[in-house]
């Protein structure tokens, strides 16, 4: 049996260690990561995504999420999208500190994946390296994004259902909410409900939500305290009765995404990084007309 079989016999069979494997090879864009992606049987494993300012303590209702489901014997994956070092193109925060009451957890796989500069906090890696959990024995995939404001549109396509955590502090942002987030809700979650303003905060929502007339239903959440929890999880695991509307403009855009990593797949990031500092060194340099020489000659 060959690497690439061996890899889809892991990850079909659940192990944790070929999973990791896999997904590093798929996100470094390394044979057979691409054989691979081919042959796999992608189930249609829900999808949660989790989104929000920074700060509303997504991490930490992740985690309280998880308890409840494992409680309930579900499987759970977590990707936790962090933001990107611009030097060195990795992620800045590891799963280890975000997830330490689950690391060892053997029902529960955590990966950390860098941004890369997606501005929706999306990569063009995550859709493929979800599309690998997807195909491994998992209830559900719980993918939390950087907290970048309206930019995350992208998590509403990639999931089946879309969480905004805010907390009660987020009262004077209601008319961002109004423009952003109420558009890519399936729920919002008020988290740090203990705090003051919480249930004045909460009300303005509802009202928020059925002035637009949409059924989004909004949970109150102590997340380090696991109130509330109950609730929240029996929407995450309910029937979605709904068409993810989006799904088509996803799949349009990987398979863009998809071309474009082909097509780029020759360019040497090392040589370009050098070529760079030398032609830094000119007094009249211009990154455009250094970019169509570079292209010209490489």
């Amino acid at each position: 049996m060959n690497l690439h079989q061996d890899l889809k016999k892991g990850i079909e069979e659940g192990d944790f260690r070929i999973i990791a494997r896999a997904l590093t090879l798929v996100e470094n864009d390394i044979e057979p990561s691409a054989d691979l992606l081919k042959s796999l049987k992608i189930k249609d494993t829900l999808v949660l995504g989790v989104t929000g300012p920074p700060g509303a303590g997504k991490s930490t209702l992740v985690n309280a999420i998880t308890n409840n489901l494992l409680i309930a014997g579900k499987k759970v994956a977590i990707v936790a999208i962090d933001p990107t070092s611009p030097f060195n193109f990795g992620s800045l925060l590891g799963d280890r500190i975000r997830m330490s009451q689950q690391f060892n957890n053997p029902n529960v796989y955590i990966r950390s994946i860098a941004t890369r500069g997606a501005l929706g906090g999306i990569s063009p890696k995550t859709l493929e390296m979800v599309d690998v959990l997807k195909a491994a024995k998992f209830d559900l995939i719980i993918i939390e994004t950087v907290g970048v404001g309206q930019s995350e549109v992208e998590i509403a396509g990639l999931a089946d259902k879309t969480c905004v955590v805010l907390v009660p502090e987020s009262g004077d942002e209601i008319q961002n909410i109004k423009s952003g987030l109420m558009e890519i809700a399936q729920v919002f979650v008020v988290n740090k409900a203990d705090r003051e303003g919480a249930d004045v905060f909460a009300n303005n929502l509802k009202k928020l939500v059925n002035e637009r007339h949409q059924a989004i239903p909004v949970f109150k959440t102590v997340a380090d305290k696991n109130i509330g929890l109950v609730d929240l999880c029996d929407w995450v695991l309910e029937e979605k009765g709904y068409t993810n509307e989006k799904r088509k403009f996803l799949i349009a855009d990987k398979a863009y995404k998809i071309i474009q990593n082909q097509k780029t797949k020759g360019i040497d990031k090392t040589k370009l990084l050098n070529d760079v500092k030398e032609a830094l060194l000119k007094p009249d340099f211009n990154v455009y007309q250094f970019t169509q020489d570079w292209l010209r000659h490489s």
